[in-house]
């Protein structure tokens, strides 16, 4: 579904992602998973459009991405942290995107339905708390059916039951054989929902492969584990 080919990004004499050359399955719940600055969010943004690569290949679909964003009609986003304009409301907000994306009727309103947004539509964004925001941004990513996912620590901020809803939410996208990219700090989170993991370390990828592989090859009793022992070791 999504294939990068020694995609290198360079912000001045910074090297961000080096040679980075992974594949990204249909149907699969991919993690990105890295310490701070090991180049996910470059990653992420690269594959978006929004930010332009050194060098190397981006392939969605087997077409390669190169500067046309018609591409990102397929894609649902919820960023780690989501902007939205302070003075709308949440029912605006949900118009305004409606009629950026044209209108369409085919629409996937489960979790707007599930996370209780419906008594918050007339409430201004600036007045929600970061766990409703979260909710419309998590909604707004899974709105228009997108074939492709792409989610940004999801659960951050949401309260037991919302995250439950979500997660529940992510597993049955996949099972409709949606592509889902995952990034988050909580190893649990990524054991629990993921497939597959590509790990990067200081822009290059270590491994990338199915879970119970990474961890069987290092021995250790569950993937938070695994990833420590790999950094602390620098090695793959």
């Amino acid at each position: 579904m999504i294939g990068i080919v020694n995609l290198n990004k360079k912000f001045g004499k910074l090297h961000v992602l080096k040679d980075v050359s992974v594949q990204i399955e249909r149907g699969c719940v991919s993690a990105i998973v890295g310490p701070n600055g090991s180049g996910k969010t470059t990653l992420i943004k690269s594959i978006l459009g929004l930010v332009k690569p050194s060098s190397g290949q981006i392939f969605v679909n087997g077409i390669q991405i190169n500067g046309d964003c018609a591409y990102r009609q397929q894609i649902g986003y919820m960023p780690q942290v989501a902007q939205f304009p302070e003075n709308l409301t949440v029912r605006e907000i949900l118009h305004l995107v409606k009629d950026l994306r044209g209108n369409p009727t085919d629409l996937n309103e489960t979790l707007f339905d599930q996370l209780g947004l419906e008594k918050e539509l007339d409430k201004r964004m600036r007045t929600l708390s970061g766990g409703t925001r979260q909710k419309v941004s998590a909604t707004l990513a899974f709105l228009f059916n997108p074939k492709i996912l792409i989610l940004d620590e999801p659960t951050a901020g949401l309260d037991p039951v919302s995250s439950s809803i979500l997660k529940d939410q992510i597993q049955q996208e996949k099972a409709k054989g949606k592509t889902v990219i995952l990034t988050s700090h909580i190893m649990s989170e990524i054991e629990e929902l993921s497939d597959n993991i590509i790990f990067l370390l200081e822009g290059t990828v270590r491994f990338e492969g199915a879970i119970k592989t990474l961890i069987a090859g290092t021995n250790q009793q569950n993937l938070e584990r695994t990833i420590a022992h790999i950094m602390m070791q620098g090695v793959a």
